[in-house]
């Protein structure tokens, strides 16, 4: 549980970053492409303030992450990014009206409970920090 302020940054920053992407492609309108126009219209997607603000906060949430790998194993950090789905999902029917239907809180609910899961096994200490440097690992059994 030491690095699960990193962890739900990551979290975070990945569900807001959805969330500016959204309401940028919502301000740009429906897409359509043509021959003559695709490169202009990629450049308008990319330079979007609400997409590019999105963009840049994926480049953060990632950022995190690789900070969190650095130090957790991966098999205990990653199914905690599931937890932006939740995120997303809630923030979603808030902000923008999506449909939160029973299907979807069934799902939401299973993903807390496993989140939850996986969040216990540290407390029994089977999650360890990772080596900071493999090469000092193999050093290490190569003096046993």
């Amino acid at each position: 549980m030491k690095y699960i302020v990193f962890i739900l940054f990551t979290v975070l920053t990945n569900a807001a970053a959805q969330l500016m992407l959204k309401q940028g492609m919502l301000s740009l309108g429906p897409l359509s492409f043509t021959a003559d126009t695709m490169i202009a219209r990629v450049f308008q997607i990319l330079f979007n303030p609400w997409v590019f603000a999105g963009l840049t906060t994926f480049v953060i949430s990632m950022a995190s992450h690789l900070y969190v790998l650095s130090k957790v194993e991966l098999s205990f950090a990653y199914p905690f990014l599931s937890l932006a789905y939740v995120a997303v999902a809630v923030f979603a029917y808030f902000v923008f009206r999506e449909d939160l239907n029973s299907w979807r809180i069934a799902g939401i609910a299973l993903i807390c409970v496993g989140t939850v899961l996986i969040a216990q096994s540290d407390r029994t200490g089977s999650t360890q920090e990772v080596a900071l440097n493999p090469a000092s690992k193999q050093a290490s059994e190569y003096t046993r």
